[in-house]
């Protein structure tokens, strides 16, 4: 038996890597595709990225070989296509995994997200929130580490979505009103030395809540193929706001960019926790609703769920129904203004707001279009958020996205 190599076995090798070097650079775009949905099969693929069929062939084969997605063997074509079928292309559902963390003013969750957005596992959340941000980061990165060792899971980086503006570049929590945190809080660094101290690889990053939500939204959900994407959501306490632009979250200069919250509404309002009075924060969040409907606040749940519960099950009462009516007129005539100063294509509503356009999408839209230009030419759809813990999804948006920018160098350095 001759120990000689087969010439056409080692050209073939040969042209495969050379088509794969070729298409290196197109691995992160490639892979951003899969993962947002938006490349469902391997001739979708070639599309997009402008590259040969050979060259989008062995792009997707590096990807799979990396383990972050799966050529479907069995191709197939949607009915009625000309040509052979493209094979489908999907995230890999044993894959990689980003910690993400939640902290919120009703407590926190840690979760595990795979690529497109796919929560695997989450760890039940606390109720309670330490006035030492150390204290909470570190019970929370905890939760995650527990979740990476029972499920055995490659983890790619982390990240953490607070109720605060994050500034950049230092990662300081500046306004973080509903917690009992210090302003300042450097909570990236912070979250960055619990990571560490875990043993969790990958790099480790911090945002504002609402700015995840919107970024999550937008690639996986509501706000998907919106390019102008303005997102506005009350949680747990609070009013926040977000804006992507070009399929980009825009943060402004130092990451502060959209505290649409502490927008005036009503001059003669509540007082704000910033100094001022009548802001969004505390017009038109769930304690808002409770107090404008008469009702006491309970300890038993979140206020969040409070409010919800209060105009899912009663909202044929008059006293329900009327501070419906008020809250929605306030969130409207802060959209409106938004509107005139963004001109967004879409506007989507997260937490209680959501529910606010469940209750009454007609007045909502009205309150909008009578108070900004785009109501004499046409209107900009105004849609629910539809991921269920988008914040937590965005969170590990920012631990994936070094993978979606370069993945061999991201993978790499996550061993």
């Amino acid at each position: 038996m001759s120990g000689k190599a087969d010439p056409r076995a080692t050209g073939e090798r040969t042209t495969s890597r050379a088509r794969l070097d070729r298409g290196r650079g197109a691995l992160g775009p490639a892979l951003e595709l899969v993962h947002t949905g938006r490349a469902p099969t391997r001739a979708v693929l070639t599309a997009e990225l402008g590259v040969t069929r050979a060259t989008a062939g062995a792009v997707a084969a590096e990807l799979e070989a990396l383990g972050l997605i799966r050529v479907d063997a069995r191709p197939g074509s949607a009915a009625g296509s000309q040509g052979r079928p493209s094979h489908r292309l999907e995230v890999a559902e044993d894959g990689p995994v980003a910690l993400a963390a939640q902290i919120h003013a009703d407590g926190f969750r840690a979760a595990l997200v795979g690529l497109g957005g796919r929560i695997v596992a989450t760890a039940p959340g606390c109720e309670t929130v330490d006035a030492d941000p150390a204290k909470v980061l570190g019970s929370v990165v905890e939760a995650g580490a527990e979740l990476l060792r029972s499920t055995g899971r490659r983890c790619v980086g982390a990240g953490l979505a607070v109720p605060s503006a994050v500034a950049e570049p230092a990662g300081l929590a500046l306004n973080p009103l509903h917690l009992a945190w210090p302003v300042g809080a450097p909570v990236r660094e912070i979250f960055a030395e619990r990571v560490r101290a875990a043993g969790i690889g990958g790099p480790a990053f911090a945002g504002n809540d609402v700015n995840l939500a919107a970024l999550a939204e937008h690639r996986h959900g509501a706000g998907r193929g919106a390019r102008d994407l303005l997102c506005v959501a009350t949680g747990h306490r609070g009013v926040g706001g977000a804006l992507v632009l070009d399929g980009r979250l825009h943060t402004g200069s130092s990451g502060l960019a959209l505290e649409v919250g502490h927008l005036t509404v009503n001059p003669e309002g509540r007082p704000c926790h910033c100094g001022s009075r009548g802001c969004l924060d505390v017009e038109a969040d769930p304690l808002a609703l409770l107090v404008e409907a008469g009702r006491e606040p309970g300890p038993e749940v979140s206020l969040v769920q409070q409010a919800g519960d209060l105009l899912r099950t009663q909202y044929d009462d008059p006293a329900v129904r009327r501070a419906a009516e008020v809250l929605i007129d306030r969130l409207g005539l802060g959209l409106a203004g938004l509107v005139n100063i963004l001109n967004p294509d879409r506007i989507i509503l997260g937490g209680l707001h959501r529910t606010l356009l469940d209750a009454d999408p007609d007045r909502l839209r009205a309150v909008v279009a009578d108070r900004s230009l785009w109501g004499q030419s046409g209107g900009v759809p105004i849609l629910p958020c539809t991921l269920d813990h988008n914040s937590l999804v965005g969170a590990a948006e920012l631990a994936w996205q070094p993978v979606l920018d370069d993945p061999l160098e991201a993978l790499a350095g996550s061993d």
